[in-house]
C-alpha cells in the first residue's frame, strides 16, 4: 500500500524517521512537507516526526465516497498541491459533498479556514479516526483518504502532566523521544532501550509505550527518583503497562562516561546528553567555544565507555547540543571525523543529511543536533 505523510516542522529529521521504519527506497519526498511512504501496514502512532498520515486511493474519490458506510458523514479537505488556496479547496469540498448529498447522503462539511485542515482541528474531529469522519488529502493528481492525525492531546499529557519535571535539566518532547527510539531500532518490534542519560525519563517512557524494555541510568540519584515518579504515574495511567506481560523497567545510577551497564540487556541507544546550562541569548565565541568541547568531551568519554559492552550493530540514536551563533546558524559538537576510530560508523539517509537532523524553534539558543551511529 501507499501513504501520504504530512511531515512535521522538521521536515528532513521526520524523513529519516520514517527510512529508519520503512526503508530508503520506500520512501520519496515530495516536497518540504510531504513524503509518499509504501508499506504493508503505518501505525501513525508511533511516529514523532509525522504530523497525518492518509492511504492513497487506488479507485475514483467519488466511488470511494459512495461506497462509505451508512450514517451521517463529517467530511474535510486538505490541499497540498503548489498553487492551492482556500478558495478553490473549498469549491473542491462542497464539489464532492454536493454528490454526497444527491446520494442521500448527510453530510457535515468541516469550515476551510485555509488550503488544508489544520492538525488541531483534524485531531478535534476525529478525522480518519472514527467512522464516515472523512479527511481527504489531495497533492496533485493524488487523492488519499486520512488514516488519523498526530494525538495532540495525549502528548501533552504526557509532557505536561508528569508528577517530576525538572526544567533544567531539559524538557525532552516526547516527539523527539519518538523519533530517537525510531532512528535506533529501525522499528523493530521488541529489545531493550538504553537510555544512559534518562534526566526525568521521558525516553524511557515512551519506550515502553512503543513496546520496549526500557533501561535508564543517570549520573544523578534525583533524576533515577524522578524517572521512577514518572514511570510509576505512566503506568497507573496506561492499563497495558500494567499488564504481566509488559515491558520490564530497569533503573540505576551511573555517570554514563565509566559507569557498567548490563550489556546483555542492551538493544538499543536512545538518549539526549546533557545540553548544558539553559541560555538566555547566543553564547560569545569564546563561551561557545567552552561550551562545545564540554559536551564533546563528554560524549567522546561516554562513547568509548560503551563501545566495549555493546554487540556489533547495535545502533544508538543521540540528541546532542548545538547553540545559536549570530548569524542565525547552529553550530554543534563535531566528533564525526572520529566515528570510526570511536568503533562506530554514522548512519546516512536518502533523504536527509547529518546536517539536516536539526530539532529546535525559531530562535532557539539551544538546539539539539540528532547523530545516529552504529556500533561497528
Amino acid at each position: 500500500m501507499q501513504y501520504l505523510t504530512v511531515l512535521g516542522r522538521e521536515a528532513k529529521l521526520s524523513l529519516a524517521e520514517l527510512e529508519a521504519l520503512f526503508g530508503g527506497k520506500n520512501v520519496t519526498s515530495l516536497g518540504h512537507q510531504l513524503a509518499k511512504v509504501t508499506a504493508d501496514s503505518f501505525d501513525l502512532n508511533r511516529l514523532g516526526g509525522t504530523i497525518k498520515a492518509a492511504q492513497i486511493l487506488e479507485q475514483p474519490l467519488a466511488d470511494y465516497l459512495a461506497n462509505l458506510p451508512v450514517g451521517k458523514i463529517t467530511l474535510g479537505f486538505s490541499d497540498y498541491s503548489k498553487g492551492a488556496n482556500t478558495k478553490k479547496t473549498w469549491l473542491l469540498a462542497l464539489k464532492y459533498k454536493n454528490i454526497l448529498k444527491r446520494h442521500g447522503r448527510n453530510v457535515r462539511l468541516i469550515p476551510a479556514t485555509d488550503a488544508v485542515i489544520s492538525s488541531a482541528t483534524a485531531h478535534h474531529n476525529q478525522l480518519g479516526e472514527k467512522l464516515n469522519h472523512i479527511e481527504i488529502i489531495k497533492y496533485n493528481d493524488i487523492f488519499a483518504t486520512s488514516i488519523g492525525t498526530q494525538n495532540i492531546t495525549a502528548y501533552a499529557k504526557r509532557d505536561q502532566q508528569r508528577p517530576a519535571r525538572d526544567a533544567f535539566v531539559g524538557m525532552l518532547p516526547p516527539k523527539l523521544a519518538q523519533i530517537l527510539i525510531n532512528l535506533a531500532t529501525e522499528g523493530k518490534s521488541s529489545g531493550t532501550v538504553l537510555d544512559p542519560f534518562c534526566g526525568t525519563g521521558v525516553v524511557l517512557q515512551e519506550a515502553a509505550l512503543m513496546g520496549y524494555s526500557a533501561y535508564g541510568s543517570d549520573l544523578s540519584e534525583k533524576m533515577i527518583k524522578y524517572s521512577q515518579r514518572n514511570l510509576d504515574w505512566l503506568t497507573e495511567k496506561t492499563p497495558k503497562l500494567q499488564k504481566s506481560a509488559a515491558p520490564a523497567v530497569t533503573l540505576e545510577e551511573g555517570d554514563a562516561t565509566d559507569h557498567q551497564w548490563q550489556s546483555t540487556d542492551i538493544d538499543f541507544v536512545a538518549s539526549e546528553i546533557y545540553l548544558g546550562h539553559p541560555l538566555s541569548a547566543a553564547p560569545a565565541d569564546i563561551k561557545f567555544k567552552e561550551l562545545k568541547q564540554d559536551a564533546e568531551t563528554l560524549l567522546r568519554a561516554f562513547l568509548k565507555n560503551i563501545a566495549s559492552q555493546i554487540k556489533s550493530g547495535t545502533q544508538l540514536a543521540l540528541a546532542t547540543p548545538s547553540w545559536l551563533r549570530h548569524d542565525g546558524s547552529y553550530k554543534g559538537v563535531d566528533i564525526l571525523d572520529e566515528i570510526e576510530n570511536l568503533g562506530y560508523n554514522s548512519i546516512k539517509y536518502l533523504n536527509a543529511t547529518q546536517s539536516d537532523l536539526l530539532y529546535h524553534r525559531e530562535n532557539q539558543i539551544v538546539a539539539r543536533q540528532i547523530i545516529v551511529l552504529r556500533k561497528k
